[in-house]
């Protein structure tokens, strides 16, 4: 079964989106925020991914391009008003092998807002592997309000897009199908030809 979002009630609480750094806290690292290019069907989206903040789920997914886990993959949810996922399953619907599930990062005051990319999971609040989800809309049921359940942990939220905002609408406005249990797949795959990190060069 593929990693389908929790529809959680839109219960959100503010939060800041980055603390800084406080006296005697150690300097940010050269590669806080590593970029990554996926270069696909419909055109190229370049990631910036928040080290900082999102440190186990930015070498988590850092580790997927590495093994060049994504390449070959498609978007296989499409919900218009709402987000955009891949990073699981092949063109011909094949699920791709994943490592252990993640601790989820949601609680690091990063919201679901349009642009910025998250970890797509089950109800199990910690059973993120390598599906994302690029949020196109303000997305507030989303975000973590607390660790009681499911529904307040949230999704977390680990960078965002700074480059192909035009291809994510492309993704977006895509014509979608129902085929199995894939409910909003695009009638046209849109594939992830090929991940590629480099740095931010800031």
């Amino acid at each position: 079964m593929f990693k389908s979002l929790f529809f959680a009630a839109a219960l959100a609480l503010p939060f800041s989106v980055l603390a800084q750094d406080g006296p005697g806290e150690a300097a940010e690292p050269t590669n806080a925020k590593p970029r990554v290019t996926l270069t696909t069907t419909l055109g190229d989206i370049v990631l910036e991914l928040d080290q900082r903040s999102a440190p186990v789920t930015v070498d988590n997914f850092l580790q997927y391009v590495r093994e060049g886990h994504y390449d070959g993959t498609i978007f296989h949810r499409v919900i218009s008003g709402f987000m955009v996922q891949g990073g699981g399953y092949t063109p011909e619907l094949g699920a791709k092998p994943t490592r252990a599930a993640i601790m989820n990062e949601a609680p690091n005051g990063l919201k679901n807002t349009r642009g910025t990319v998250a970890m797509a999971r089950t109800n199990d609040p910690h059973s993120a592997t390598a599906q994302f989800f690029i949020n196109v809309a303000d997305n507030a049921s989303l975000d973590h309000v607390a660790t009681t359940d499911s529904r307040s942990w949230g999704y977390a939220v680990f960078g965002q897009v700074v480059e192909g905002a035009d291809v994510v609408e492309k993704i977006r406005t895509s014509q979608t199908r129902r085929e199995g249990a894939f409910e909003n797949l695009p009638v046209e795959p849109v594939i992830i030809e090929k991940a590629t990190i480099h740095d931010a060069g800031n």
